[in-house]
């Protein structure tokens, strides 16, 4: 089963939506690259669509997304009355289809990421996987959120309402993603979390990558590589990288000494510490406690 592949922030967010009527013979518009993402959902009768070289025949309570940058066209014509509702949305994060290698980079501008001097931490690692084409698990609860999505239309100027038709679409991408059958993740990717999982439990301590295949079971430079892949640094990377996110909450959150927090978050030296942080950060730990300061 294809799976359209979201970065979860910033989240996919809903434009408009509405409810087609076709009576036989009737076609589904041709398009060429509209630039959003149209989800189609049939409660009653058949649409006949094709994406590039792909045909779908969608039937009573299965759902399709068309994607922004390729060509959709009818295939066929409608062979009975169809009722089927329609929902535009779009993303301004990355996405890609889970047949494709994942970009390298966010596709979104530097002006787009946080501007503290620590955003570059603060960006989450989650991804919500979508099927393209699928049956909904809960239909009768799919067909509700789009009702009540396609009613709030009519206030749709409002701040209020728009928000509200955010979470409900919001809603309706976990039903979809709930309707997804799970593919287990490649060897690679379970080593690389398995990786992952034990280096945040173990930060306050001593690790190294020998340390770390012996827990596993797996040759250092394996881990290393199945972690790159998947995260984008080697373990010990990764590893720094955690200390100095949860050194940066303590920073914020106690008025615990530089020093005590650089042995708590695992670091043995804390010049050395202070040299991570500002490589990282753009500032010292001192520093970075005292832009948050209460001010006199």
């Amino acid at each position: 089963m294809t799976a359209i592949i979201f970065n979860g922030l910033p989240l996919p967010h809903y434009i408009s939506s509405g409810v087609s009527l076709s009576q036989p013979g009737r076609k589904h518009p041709e398009r060429w690259a509209v630039g959003e993402f149209d989800l189609l959902v049939v409660k009653q009768g058949v649409l006949f669509i094709g994406e590039d070289d792909r045909h779908y025949r969608i039937t009573e309570g299965h759902a399709l997304i068309l994607r922004p940058d390729l060509h959709h066209y009818p295939t066929a014509g409608c062979s009975e009355r169809t009722e089927s509702f329609w929902l535009h949305f779009h993303t301004l994060g990355t996405w890609w289809m889970d047949t494709e290698t994942p970009p390298l980079e966010d596709k979104m501008t530097k002006a787009d990421h946080p501007t503290t001097p620590w955003g570059k931490f603060r960006i989450p690692d989650i991804q919500l996987a979508i099927p393209q084409f699928v049956r909904l698990v809960q239909v009768s609860k799919g067909y509700e959120l789009l009702y009540q999505l396609i009613a709030l239309e009519k206030e749709s100027h409002l701040d209020g309402i728009r928000f509200r038709q955010q979470m409900l679409f919001q809603e309706l991408l976990l039903l979809l993603a709930s309707s997804l059958i799970k593919v287990p993740l490649s060897p690679g990717a379970e080593v690389a979390d398995q990786a992952a999982s034990y280096l945040r439990g173990q930060y306050k301590e001593q690790v190294s990558a020998s340390e770390l295949g012996m827990i596993l079971n797996f040759h250092p430079v394996y881990i290393a590589r199945c972690m790159h892949k998947r995260f984008g640094c080697s373990p010990m990377v990764y590893l720094q990288r955690y200390r100095l996110e949860q050194a940066r909450l303590l920073l914020l959150q106690t008025d615990l000494p530089i020093h005590f927090i650089a042995e708590e978050v695992g670091f043995q030296q804390a010049a050395y510490f202070t040299s991570c942080f500002r490589r990282w950060g753009g500032l010292t730990p001192r520093e970075y406690r005292k832009l948050f300061a209460a001010k006199e």
